[in-house]
């Protein structure tokens, strides 16, 4: 099926901590929203990979996104396959995204770092009639970046404003992550008070200088 935009990200729960509220917009607005996560997150600390599924589904609800899948990716081994960057441009031919969107190629865990290349590489080559992959060639009209674990001087804002409780109830939906509740919970970076406060405050600091909450 065919989106006005395409988010990639490389687990479950990462499009919620950087584009949630985003994502919120522009299904609100009437824009058609497709969501793809590349791994599974198998490597992750807490949660199984059945649970994360369930939870990225419940998120994808909250956000009003048409559809969301997962590439089953091995985590920890983004691009590490040269049939990933087959299978990515693929994907791209068959949803026809107008735009995508993809991790800021400067973050702290080499997963984005990585899906950050793959996807930039994927939506360059998705435009070549020549580039071997499944589907007839489509070139998305652009390309942007979402900040997750750092942050730049950004080069455009959207005011999430109105849709950011829509994005907090996104993130809640990922209780395996960032719920400390079950006895076997490891703590990690994830479920502390302080990481969800780390996410504000970058959301509320980029808002203050764009002159919105």
């Amino acid at each position: 099926m065919a989106v006005d935009l395409l988010v990639f990200g490389p687990h479950p729960d990462d499009i919620e901590i950087g584009l949630g509220g985003v994502v919120a917009r522009h299904t609100a607005l009437g824009f058609s929203v497709g969501l793809c996560d590349l791994t599974r997150g198998e490597m992750g600390s807490n949660g199984t990979v059945e649970e994360r599924s369930k939870e990225a589904e419940a998120a994808a609800k909250v956000l009003g996104c048409v559809w969301r899948e997962n590439l089953g990716w091995a985590d920890r081994r983004i691009g590490k396959d040269p049939v990933h960057l087959e299978e990515a441009v693929a994907f791209i031919r068959r949803h026809r995204p107008r735009v995508v969107a993809a991790p800021y190629w400067l973050d702290r865990h080499p997963d984005h770092v990585a899906a950050s290349a793959v996807v930039t590489e994927a939506t360059f080559n998705s435009g070549l009639r020549r580039y071997e992959a499944d589907g007839e060639p489509w070139r998305p009209e652009w390309i942007c970046y979402y900040f997750l674990n750092e942050s730049m001087p950004p080069s455009f804002l959207v005011d999430v404003t109105d849709y950011y409780e829509q994005k907090r109830k996104a993130l809640e939906c990922h209780a395996s992550q960032f719920a400390t509740t079950a006895r076997d919970t490891v703590a990690t970076r994830l479920n502390t008070r302080l990481f969800r406060q780390m996410i504000e405050s970058r959301d509320a600091q980029f808002g203050a200088q764009s002159g919105v909450t």
